[in-house]
C-alpha cells in the first residue's frame, strides 16, 4: 500500500487520500493535464 506524508502535520497516510485524517489538510487536486505540460516543458 502506498503512503504519502501530510505536508502540515507529516503523518504518513495512504496515497488515495484526499485529506489528512489526522489534522484535515487538503490536498490539492493535479489535472494529468497540467501533468503532461510540465513534463512537455522539461523535456
Amino acid at each position: 500500500m502506498k503512503k504519502k506524508e501530510c505536508p502540515s502535520c507529516a503523518m504518513e497516510i495512504e496515497s488515495s487520500s484526499a485529506t489528512c485524517p489526522v489534522c484535515g489538510y487538503e490536498f490539492p487536486v493535479q489535472s494529468k493535464i497540467y501533468t503532461w505540460v510540465a513534463v512537455f516543458l522539461l523535456v
